[in-house]
């Protein structure tokens, strides 16, 4: 009796089995590793970057095609036009090792909510791949350009938006948990990086342009554009992209030039940053504070005399580096603030955390009536710890001679 129940059991979880329903085979699927989203009169132009992987898995020098394929096709909805691109892709769109996307900066001044909730209602999409905005032109011209360095194009472009923020600080990766949750903060607005196509757009197209040591066409980071609500609103320049990220503690290094006491300049090297941003009531009314504090290196010295074995030189230099931070923080809150009354710092979030009970009197009119007025204190501190494996440069008696 127990036998045949055992035997009854099993048979019973064996139809519950429903094996490899939703299986996918690899030579069924295109990968697509870049997307872009545009907008032309009242449709979606979408584009995608699909690795070609007969060329990836092919020996140096290849059969001289491409590495990847772009498709492009309109649709009334985000959906549709993914849907539209099976008429000229020979296999199913596979989204899940998306590393890249990128808008319109049409679209991204028209507004990216609609797009954004086709992103994450779709189970096959991962959220860690970078956003960013093409500056002044289509998202779908940058995924049509082949790069130097990588044989995957967005491959290239997510390393090197990692890099320039970590090393030079004008950039900022976001990803999709990242930009959701600053679209629908109260207290911070959303922020993308901007990328611009130098030279000739044509001939990026074609595998000849990465067989030069210069290729005449390339894509580069640019500023960093402004978001209100889910609309782009304007741009930072260099300095004050660097900005931005140095008060949000995105700065990992970067490298800042200051005047000598005569002739030339200096070149500093942050090498360990630590940034804090609150908000705090002071009679009643917020006033921000952003404490800031580096380590930093001596890493170039073109002046006619500049001592560095003297301590006052060094505080010197530690003062210039603080108040050019300063300025490019400062310019950027002026922006923010009067020009676009966007809170790209989060001041309002920071005062959420710290006085929520005060948080949810006034958030209704955070940007309209506080933000737009907020003091912020820089509490900006520098300290060079190493000049080098010289004290003084050779290029002081140079000139002297």
């Amino acid at each position: 009796m127990k036998r045949i129940l055992l035997i009854f059991c099993s048979i019973s979880l064996l139809i519950l089995l429903t094996g490899c329903w939703n299986r996918k085979e690899l030579n069924e699927l295109a990968i697509v590793v870049g997307l872009a989203i545009d907008k032309i009169d009242d449709e979606y132009l979408i584009t995608v970057q699909v690795v070609n992987p007969g060329q990836i898995a092919a020996k140096e020098g290849g059969n001289g095609k491409v590495p990847v394929v772009v498709y492009q096709d309109k649709g009334d909805t985000f959906f549709e036009a993914i849907r539209r691109i099976t008429t000229v892709s020979p296999r199913k769109l596979y989204f899940s090792h998306l590393r890249f996307l990128v808008y319109g900066e049409e679209l991204a001044r028209e507004g990216i909510g609609e797009s954004i909730d086709s992103l994450t209602r779709d189970q096959e999409l991962r959220t860690d791949f970078y956003i960013t905005v093409a500056k002044g032109r289509r998202g779908g011209d940058i995924l049509k350009v082949l790069t130097e360095l990588e044989k995957i194009p967005v491959n290239q472009l997510y390393d090197s938006l990692e890099a320039s923020q970590k090393a030079w600080a004008p950039t900022i990766t976001i990803t999709l948990d990242q930009l959701i949750s600053e679209l629908i903060s109260d207290g911070m607005d959303a922020k993308l990086t901007g990328i611009i196509i130098t030279g000739d757009e044509a001939e990026g197209e074609a595998l000849e342009n990465v067989q030069r040591t210069v290729p005449r066409t390339r894509l580069k980071y640019q500023d960093i554009g402004i978001f209100k609500g889910d609309r782009l609103v304007g741009w930072l320049n260099e300095a004050e992209s660097k900005g931005l990220n140095e008060a949000l503690g995105n700065v990992k290094s970067t490298v800042i030039e200051v005047p000598c006491p005569e002739k030339g300049i200096a070149a500093i090297e942050l090498v360990r940053t630590k940034s804090d941003i609150k908000t705090v009531l002071l009679k009643d009314k917020p006033k921000g504070i952003v404490q800031y504090e580096a380590e930093a290196n001596v890493g170039n010295v073109q002046c006619r005399t500049l001592d560095l074995t003297n301590p006052q030189t060094i505080r010197d230099l530690e003062i210039k580096t603080e108040n050019d931070i300063k300025r490019n923080i400062r310019a950027t809150l002026k922006l923010s603030q009067k020009d676009f009354n966007a809170d790209i710092f989060g001041f309002g979030e920071a005062l959420h955390r710290s006085n929520p009970d005060y948080w949810k009197k006034i958030k209704n009119n955070w940007k309209p009536q506080y933000y737009k007025n907020l003091p912020v204190d820089l509490n900006i501190k520098v300290k060079i710890r190493r000049i080098g494996t010289i004290k003084n440069s050779p290029y002081n008696k140079i000139q002297k001679e």
